[in-house]
């Protein structure tokens, strides 16, 4: 479509601030340009605070399109790229990757394994044996926390339970990324709209807190996770557009 000077004003903006354009941007930029700016300015408000390093940033996004709540293909790569622009190496990256398999993962045990606890209270008993209290103390020297389920996991899967801790382990420890920024990424995939685990984002903001985060980074990294809620626009405005088009085919309506 032909733009007027305000639509192509919008579009170089857009173009700026995220680095590139999508079908969806056009969709809404011919249907909806009010919405397109309230959400130029919503993914754009953690970059302007300038909490966070502009390749963290980059790990938070690269967190939460890779988690397996989202597996968001195309941005995963494009965050990527962008990483390695901005300096961050291979085994940085890798090691995003890793921490976020490694929370959905445990999500999983955390969460059931409380309840199990709670329904059957003698199968999942806190109560660890001398070598599960030596195993837990090797973990917590070598990671600086505790899972939530770990105790309940060590008592009622003890053939499962150094897996369990082995692979988280061996996340934290693929890589050389600091505890604070592996805390705020591992913040961030439990406080994305597509996992939202409350105790999982408490535990690990006060770790991070713990490891010297401030309030500014933890707010940018809450805005950052919940960016990839405009996905519901980048896969439905163009089907829209698809479905309008295909309509219009039909009935040979303009």
């Amino acid at each position: 479509m032909t733009l007027t000077a305000e639509q192509q004003a919008l579009k170089s903006e857009v173009i700026r601030l995220r680095g590139y354009w999508h079908k969806f941007h056009d969709g809404l930029l011919r249907w909806s340009p009010s919405f397109l700016r309230a959400y130029l300015g919503f993914q754009s408000a953690p970059w302007r605070s300038n909490h966070i390093e502009p390749k963290v940033r980059e790990f938070i996004y690269i967190a939460v399109d890779g988690a397996v709540t989202h597996l968001y293909q195309s941005g995963l790569r494009r965050h990527m790229d962008d990483a390695l622009a901005l300096g961050a190496t291979p085994d940085e990256v890798l090691q995003v990757v890793l921490l976020t398999a490694s929370a959905a993962a445990h999500g999983t045990h955390e969460l059931a394994f409380a309840i199990l606890a709670e329904e059957l209270p003698e199968a999942a008993a806190p109560l660890l044996s001398p070598a599960m209290a030596r195993m837990k103390q090797a973990y917590i020297a070598a990671t600086g926390g505790w899972p939530a389920a770990g105790d309940a996991v060590a008592v009622a899967a003890p053939d499962f339970a150094d897996s369990f801790l082995a692979y988280r382990q061996a996340a934290w420890e693929a890589g050389p990324l600091p505890a604070r920024i592996k805390e705020l990424i591992l913040m961030a995939v439990y406080a994305a709209p597509t996992l939202l685990n409350a105790d999982g984002v408490r535990r690990h903001m006060r770790s991070a807190i713990a490891h010297g985060a401030t309030a500014g980074e933890i707010s940018d990294i809450l805005q950052l996770a919940s960016a990839i809620a405009v996905h519901t626009c980048t896969y439905g405005v163009p089907a829209l557009m698809d479905a309008v088009e295909d309509r219009e085919a039909k009935t040979g309506k303009q």
